[in-house]
């Protein structure tokens, strides 16, 4: 498992986030990513952030496993962070021309949250669901739109090939930067202009990498007699168990309340 990233890859588990329905987990991710943008407060995301270590805790996963994803992302969180600091409200000092502003720092950290928070959900979601579970369940949600001529199934497919591709994608630029690295490359330059020249010769080899990939995989999925998602069955068909509309309930009831807590005045 590739260290720096945690979307598209899954853990194996017997927990019970694990053995919930792929659809209930689908449709509670989609209303989770809603209530994240209806809060407007630290304090709803302080409450989110308790439900989320507890849906780890459940799945059985590592907390430092579920925080690792959010690495690739520090680049986009500071320079977030950075431009409200200095452009967003009134100031408090000045270092020179720039102006540092508390409101702004605030706003800063408020959108840098709400993305790390939407990353860790999206996460949990992929660490606790099959390849194949998620792509059965996403035709499943699709499938109404069958009777305007969507292709469900192969949207489905689609979604989830792409999504197992980010992990493999990483796996492949680290590979690239190693060998590299190895000739001589500099990729700890202070300046900026030499650093994104540095990663420039990666470019070439990844888009070649991938392009490889995939056909290989249209080949392999030929060779096995693909054919899109007409007369196709399926070893395992999803059930609805009451524990699942059990559990949809009460994430939904949180989810609600969070929502309600996060549209209080801002502390």
């Amino acid at each position: 498992m590739k260290p720096g990233l945690a979307i598209g890859q899954y853990y194996p588990s017997d927990s019970i986030v694990h053995n919930a329905d792929p659809r209930i987990k689908i449709l509670l991710v989609a209303a989770y990513a809603l209530a994240v943008f209806f809060i407007g407060n630290f304090t709803g995301f302080a409450v989110i952030g308790v439900m989320l270590g507890g849906l780890v805790i459940l799945g059985g996963l590592a907390i430092g496993l579920v925080l690792r994803g959010i690495r690739p992302l520090f680049v986009i969180l500071a320079f977030t962070l950075l431009v409200q600091l200095f452009t967003g409200g009134e100031p408090w000092a000045l270092i020179g021309p720039l102006k540092i502003s508390i409101p702004g720092f605030k706003t800063g950290m408020f959108l840098d949250l709400r993305l790390i928070l939407l990353v860790i959900g999206a996460s949990l979601l992929t660490l606790t669901t099959t390849p194949v579970a998620l792509t059965d369940a996403l035709e499943y949600l699709l499938s109404p739109l069958k009777r305007v001529g969507v292709p469900s199934h192969e949207l489905a497919m689609m979604m989830t090939i792409a999504m197992r591709f980010i992990p493999i994608l990483s796996a492949e630029a680290d590979k690239i930067i190693k060998a590299q690295a190895a000739r001589g490359a500099r990729f700890d330059s202070r300046n900026p202009v030499t650093r994104a020249r540095s990663f420039m010769p990666i470019l070439v080899p990844l888009f070649v990498g991938v392009f490889r990939r995939a056909d290989d995989l249209a080949e392999v999925m030929e060779a096995r007699a693909y054919r899109g998602g007409k007369g196709r069955t399926r070893m395992r068909e999803l059930k609805m168990k009451p524990g699942d509309w059990f559990g949809f309930a009460v994430v939904m009831l949180l989810l609600a309340g969070m929502v309600w807590v996060g549209r209080m005045p801002v502390i």
